[in-house]
């Protein structure tokens, strides 16, 4: 799995922060995402195609390649 972040889209809503703290966390001063993680290891995919899924803005994309 790969995972790529738009931060231009990112409303800063944080739900990706708060479901897959491994792999995305958000800046101290705006709150928009940042990605820690682009290619995490498996037992953490089902949880971040679910941040991905619920990311308001669809600023957050799961390719499985």
């Amino acid at each position: 799995m790969h995972i790529t972040v738009d931060q231009d889209k990112c409303c800063g809503a944080g739900q990706c922060a708060l479901l897959a703290p491994d792999v995305f966390d958000q800046r101290e001063d705006d709150g928009i995402v940042l990605l820690l993680d682009p290619d995490p290891a498996e037992p953490l995919h089902t949880i971040a195609r679910e941040a991905a899924a619920v990311c308001p803005a669809g600023a957050i994309t799961a390719d499985d390649t």
